[in-house]
């Protein structure tokens, strides 16, 4: 088994770099898939959708993990990546709130291969609890805190209507759950040393349009100008 040094336990990451690590190891398992074996930096900028400057940069906080000259062994990097932010280990998981997404997020198998692990999909409504779904049984809610007891759980995922998110988080908390994925349409609030993170699908696909909205104008812009050349063009 691998330790961490106080050295590495002690280093500060920023943010931007932490939220893009995930997407290296993505690129990274993607490449050992194909049978790539080492990558040069601009290789696996290009795999993961960043520029090359930006990458050396991140990996930089991590350690120097490449060779000059000849790049990145493909698997190690995979390695020391999915270390850093925790992968290597099995993480349990519980889901609250078995709706259409709650389904969507049990049957989602990318889960397991990243490192986590779906020990317990919890509802509160009667007519769900015993169903199974994804080869899980669905379990009442009131059955968290003997769950997250049972597996050592730290990480709670919310698939609950907005109406109900709130009280799930504060329920989560005060069993010790520290990190918190929420796909509510809502906001929670929690105390300092809770982390939570909220996906959005609406707001992401407001944000989609507002970029549809910003290409259909300029398209129409660039179309009236080239009008107004053709008609001064005429003219003369």
């Amino acid at each position: 088994m691998t330790t961490r040094s106080s050295t590495d336990a002690n280093r500060v990451i920023p943010e931007a770099t932490v939220a893009r690590l995930p997407v290296y190891l993505r690129a990274l398992t993607a490449l050992a898939d194909s049978g790539i074996r080492t990558c040069s930096s601009e290789d696996l900028a290009i795999a993961a959708g960043v520029n090359s400057a930006k990458l050396r940069k991140d990996l930089s906080h991590l350690g120097s993990y490449g060779t000059r000259g000849v790049g990145y062994d493909v698997d190690y990097l995979r390695y020391q990546i999915a270390r850093e932010i925790g992968v290597t280990q099995d993480w349990p998981v519980v889901i609250v709130g078995i709706g259409n997404l709650g389904h969507a997020l049990a049957n989602y198998s990318g889960f397991r291969s990243r490192g986590f692990r779906v020990v317990a999909l919890l509802d509160a409504d009667p007519q769900l609890i015993g169903q199974t779904v994804a080869g899980v049984a669905v379990r009442a809610f009131d059955e968290l805190e003997a769950i997250v007891q049972e597996h050592d759980v730290a990480i709670g995922v919310i698939a609950t209507p907005a109406v109900a998110a709130q009280s799930v988080a504060d329920r989560m908390v005060a069993i010790g759950i520290t990190s918190i994925l929420n796909f509510a349409p809502a906001v929670v609030a929690v105390p300092d040393g809770v982390d939570v993170r909220k996906v959005d699908l609406s707001i992401e696909l407001q944000i989609l349009a507002y970029h549809e909205q910003r290409k259909a104008n300029g398209a129409d812009a660039a179309a009236a100008a080239a009008a107004a050349v053709t008609v001064d063009g005429g003219a003369a």
